[in-house]
């Protein structure tokens, strides 16, 4: 009975046994459900669908591929945020990351009157103590602002060129912001006039290499007109302006659309300061319109004071009717004065008083004037504007003529003096003045200078052609054309050494100064002056010995005053010979100076050189230390 009791007591704790480990392993497998989903499912709601969840008892565990290392430590914590985190298992791995970009290299140079400043990025493998000793050579005594930085990655295609370029265009630029990048240069300048506007921008495009982007901002300050003059004319030979003023670009284009409109042809318009009105525009295209219905004439807008001066041609009504018009329709503050001539003699006699300026400068005066004393003055007036040994006077004292005759003598001289050449024409009624010049703006200049000389509602005519090739700076040759012009010279001399030495032989001076003369023309110009030598001697004492001479052919042309700033002199010994070094023809043929272009999309290498001079004198420099000889 008690065995009976005691099995049945074992049978209840055995079947107790049983339902317990039977709920454990239910409530694990609970617990590993409920863990694993609600990972997962609190990792796909931040969108990391990437992630695998795997539930092993209570340990949760996490494993896939993260782009990155930020997302992986996000996905922990997303899963830390369910259970906790001591559980969760990192399995997880992390995408290879691609190397980081390069940085973008850029430098930024602010040049003024108080010094230069740099900053930018530039890589390590560019020279930096090189490129901040360039700006201290500009700067001077104010010194630079140092706030560069490098970086250690790969310098981009053209980095060292477009730096180079700007390192080299700063000199020429005092006032000015410089924006470099490896295959863009902006350049924000400010110049003392137009026409070193001109010239710094025809300079930097012909320096800049052709794989540069170059962007150009350059400005000028307007001109002072004075008096502020407009001078428009309809004659038998066609529709032209003398001299054109504006206050603003909008003036200049109103007042030449109505020029046009008149038949003048390719008019130009100087927009300056002086103006006497903001209705200036309103006056000049009233004032054109009304030559314009008169069908010849001319009208003379100078500051307040218009002139209109019509044709013998013109009925008494048509003028009266016109200039009616016209005095109804101008702003306030311009005053008319019109004038109807009457016929004149065809038999009239010869102008009363000419000058004329040839192309070589001579300068002729004929005709008459009131006395002695004004003979005198308009010689020495003269002599003062185009050179004592340029004026030739053959002119006569006569009575009678108007008492304003030294000035509108004087006046048409004064103007002449700003042409190239030409003439003028004085009479009691009308000065006229024609000729050629380099400016642009010379009629303008020329007919705002009458103006004011001569008085108001004086007659004056101005003709004044402008050639391109007359232009200081439009007319600057090519580097072609210079190149070509030097080897002229070289072709008709020779640059001659000392025998056994690098001085330049005195024969050789004259050939120095005309190429000096050339290159002070040219402007900037990167050129390389090339040494070379025979093959005689010793071949390191041959190229030192071409050196030396290319250096003093530089030297030579420093002493010129020519700016030398972007020339660079090499020697190359017995490199590239132009003839047989087996005969002292050839030999002294080889013994040369050359003069190269440097090409910005090009190599320098001695057998393209297009410019040549044969150095004479066909010594050898002994050698001390061998039997041999350097050549020349």
């Amino acid at each position: 009975m008690r065995l009976s009791s005691m099995l049945t007591i074992f049978l209840t704790f055995a079947a107790a046994a049983v339902v317990s480990l039977v709920a454990a392993n239910f409530s694990v497998s609970l617990i590993e459900d409920s863990s694993e989903i609600g990972v997962r499912d609190a990792l796909d709601d931040k969108g990391m669908t990437w992630a695998e969840v795997e539930a092993n008892g209570l340990q949760v565990s996490l494993s896939g591929i993260a782009p990155t290392e930020a997302v992986r430590f996000s996905a922990l914590t997303t899963a830390g945020s369910v259970v906790d985190a001591a559980r969760v298992i990192d399995d997880m791995g992390v995408a290879a990351q691609e190397a980081l970009a390069a940085p973008k290299f850029s430098v930024e140079i602010l040049r003024n009157d108080s010094g230069l400043s740099v900053i930018g990025l530039i890589p390590t493998s560019t020279d930096r103590d090189y490129v901040i000793a360039r700006f201290n050579s500009l700067a001077g005594s104010n010194g630079v602002t140092d706030l560069l930085e490098t970086a250690n990655y790969p310098a981009p295609d053209g980095w060292e060129r477009s730096l180079e370029f700007a390192l080299t265009a700063m000199s020429s630029l005092p006032r000015a912001k410089v924006s470099v990048t490896a295959q863009h240069i902006a350049i924000t300048a400010i110049t003392d006039s137009a026409p070193e506007k001109a010239r710094l921008e025809q300079n930097l495009r012909r320096m800049a290499p052709s794989q540069i982007d170059l962007g150009l901002k350059i400005s000028a300050p307007r001109p002072v007109i004075t008096p502020f003059t407009t001078r428009f004319q309809i004659t038998e030979d066609g529709t032209s302006f003398d001299a054109c003023s504006a206050d603003t670009e909008l003036a200049a284009k109103r007042i030449i659309s109505a020029g046009k409109a008149a038949g003048a042809v390719n008019p130009r318009c100087t927009v300056g300061l002086g103006v006497p009105s903001p209705r200036w525009a309103d006056a000049v295209t009233a004032s054109i319109n009304a030559v314009t219905k008169l069908g010849a004439g001319s009208v003379t807008i100078a500051d307040a004071d218009i002139s209109l001066v019509a044709t013998a041609q013109t009925t008494q009504s048509e003028f009266d009717k016109i200039v009616g018009e016209l005095e109804n329709t101008l702003p306030p503050v311009f005053a008319l004065q019109a004038k109807l001539p009457q016929e004149q003699d065809p038999n009239a006699g010869p102008p009363e008083f000419t000058a004329t300026l040839s192309p070589e400068g001579q300068v002729q005066l004929r005709g008459r004037v009131n006395d002695d004393a004004l003979r005198d003055l308009t010689t020495s007036f003269a002599k003062a504007h185009f050179g004592s040994d340029s004026v030739y006077t053959a002119t006569r004292v006569v009575d009678d003529l108007p008492a304003d005759w030294a000035t509108r003598v004087l006046a048409g001289l004064e103007g002449l003096s700003q042409l190239s050449n030409g003439a003028i024409s004085v009479t009691p009624d009308l000065l006229v003045l024609t000729g050629n010049t380099g400016n642009p703006d010379a009629s303008t200049e020329i007919a705002s200078l009458l103006a004011g000389k001569l008085g108001e509602g004086s007659a004056f005519d101005v003709n004044v052609t402008y050639q391109k090739k007359l232009d200081p700076v439009l007319g600057l040759p090519t580097p072609d054309e210079c190149e070509a012009e030097i080897g002229a010279i070289v072709a008709a001399g020779k640059i001659n050494f000392e025998p056994g030495s690098a001085t330049i032989d005195s024969s050789a001076l004259g050939t120095m100064d005309d190429i000096a003369a050339i290159l002070k023309r040219c402007g900037d110009l990167r050129l390389e002056i090339q040494g070379y030598t025979d093959s005689q001697g010793r071949e390191e004492m041959n190229l030192a010995l071409s050196q030396s001479r290319s250096e003093s052919v530089l030297n030579e042309l420093r002493a010129r005053r020519v700016v030398t700033g972007s020339f660079k002199a090499v020697g190359y010994g017995e490199e590239s010979p132009v003839a047989d070094n087996g005969t002292e023809a050839g030999r002294e043929a080889n013994r040369r100076i050359e003069f190269r272009l440097i090409r910005p999309d090009t190599v320098t290498t001695p057998e393209e050189t297009t410019l040549e001079n044969t150095a004479e004198n066909g010594d050898t420099a002994p050698d001390t230390t061998t039997e041999e000889s350097a050549s020349e």
